[in-house]
């Protein structure tokens, strides 16, 4: 039997540290950390919520804390997505099954002074999974993809004077990825370069391996922010976190064979380019590449992940005691994901170029106190995208996308408060390009999702 040489390991691993996330916002960010905020659109650089997401939203804010007071809020956000993919050469598509994720944020702080509060915040401010069937017409890119980032922020803010608040946080970030996909053995090299399995009369889409990818690290960055209140009506807020580097992530490919039941008839010219007689089962002469000395042994790769800085501007304007417009921009800079260098140590070093762009969001919100301090809120926001179609696949197809919110807050006794959100995620339709052999990837994505956030606060 000859061996033949393959190349999935390396494009499955690109597929997972370079394409856009699923769950929330653009590439794979996430910013419903606190469901007060989440009602009004995550507007809240300017204005952050009493409830500790000022972590987050903009570390500045924690500085409105009376002294003495200790706040502690549990909240998250449960995400329900929905959508599918159309292949154009045959019109077949594959929906994602059903599932919600959910994301949890907790805020622990407490006011030593009238102008000092510090505090503690755990948040995931990253992060993406996708789970399609183990039969979608995507599954070769990847049928469950996992990105979790879980930041722990201690926090401390300060106010200079009546109008200025001040504020940074030191966070220390737990990085988990993880890959699950299934191989073509139809685009697989034979010993012959630059012939495939295909060529030689394998059917499109035969799996014949299944792929896991894990990996894990800890990183470290920091969030700084500012508010000023020129007027008694009128506040303006910019904050930034900064970029993380993940350097040399040790991670482990995993290799399973999948049966493809196929035995090499007479007159097949797989029987010459594998050298075994007619009759052989094909999955004999593939399981050589799961066994020692073969391709599909489990593995250790090394790669480095970078994840962005973020810069975002806001403003609130009381219009009525009872009435306040908000209004930000964040930009993220996705263009560090210029290229991911995978190194493994049997597999090929593979150079994966994903010349992602700059991501910028609007958001617009308000909120109204009625009568007993109960509080509405509604917005709305749109961002661009930050992958170009050649990194759209089935790990997400993220896009261009408008989100409808709306909120309702309200006092529970005199110590604590419960605050309800809802989100809605409209996604403009994605075109997917094929990046390698075949065009399994060319289509439509679509994607649509239903946000769901309650949180509650308790004073002491």
């Amino acid at each position: 039997m000859r061996r033949f040489h393959v190349w999935l390991a390396g494009g499955a691993l690109a597929v997972l540290l370079g394409a856009p996330g699923a769950l929330s916002a653009q590439g794979f960010s996430v910013n419903e950390h606190s469901a007060c905020a989440m009602g009004r659109a995550g507007a809240a650089v300017a204005a952050p919520c009493d409830d500790g997401s000022a972590m987050f939203f903009n570390p500045a804010g924690l500085a409105q804390a009376p002294k003495g007071r200790t706040q502690i809020t549990v909240g998250g956000t449960f995400i329900a997505p929905s959508g599918g993919f159309t292949q154009d050469n045959t019109g077949l598509k594959s929906d994602l099954n059903d599932r919600v994720f959910p994301v949890p944020a907790v805020y622990l702080s407490h006011g030593f002074t009238d102008r000092l509060t510090a505090g503690i915040g755990l948040f995931a401010p990253y992060g993406l999974e996708t789970d399609w069937p183990k039969t979608a017409l995507g599954r070769f890119s990847s049928y469950n993809s996992i990105i979790r980032n879980v930041y722990v922020q201690p926090t401390v803010a300060m106010r200079l004077g009546d109008k200025i608040k001040v504020g940074a946080g030191f966070d220390v970030n737990f990085l988990h990825l993880e890959l699950h996909q299934r191989a073509d053995l139809s685009e697989q090299n034979t010993t012959t370069p630059g012939v495939t399995f295909g060529m030689l009369g394998i059917p499109d889409n035969t799996d014949f391996a299944d792929a896991s990818i894990i990996g894990s690290k800890t990183t470290f960055g920091y969030h700084v922010g500012v508010i000023v209140e020129p007027t008694p009506r009128i506040a303006l807020g910019a904050r930034y976190m900064s970029r993380q580097r993940a350097s040399d992530i040790d991670g482990k490919a995993e290799f399973k064979q999948v049966n493809t039941g196929i035995l090499i008839p007479p007159g097949s010219p797989l029987l010459g380019a594998l050298g075994v007689p007619a009759g052989t089962p094909l999955d004999a002469v593939l399981a050589t590449q799961f066994q020692a000395g073969g391709a599909l042994v489990d593995q250790a790769g090394v790669t480095t992940v970078r994840l962005p800085e973020q810069l975002a501007l806001g403003v609130a304007v009381k219009v009525t005691p009872q009435f306040r417009v908000l209004g930000d921009y964040t930009m993220q800079n996705w263009e560090v994901w210029d290229a991911i260098i995978l190194d493994f140590e049997i597999l090929p070093t593979e150079n994966l170029p994903q010349n992602f762009g700059k991501s910028h969001t609007w958001r617009l919100g308000g909120e109204y106190e009625l009568n007993g301090g109960s509080v509405v809120r509604a917005g709305y926001l749109t961002h661009n995208a930050a992958a170009p179609d050649e990194t759209v696949t089935a790990t997400l197809p993220e896009g261009a996308r408008t989100e409808f919110t709306v909120g309702f807050g309200t006092r529970l006794g005199g110590n604590g408060h419960i605050d309800l959100a809802y989100q809605y995620i409209d996604q403009a339709d994605r075109r997917g390009r094929s990046g390698g052999p075949g065009t399994a990837n060319d289509g439509i994505y679509t994607f649509k999702a239903h946000l769901f956030g309650a949180a509650f606060t308790w004073n002491f």
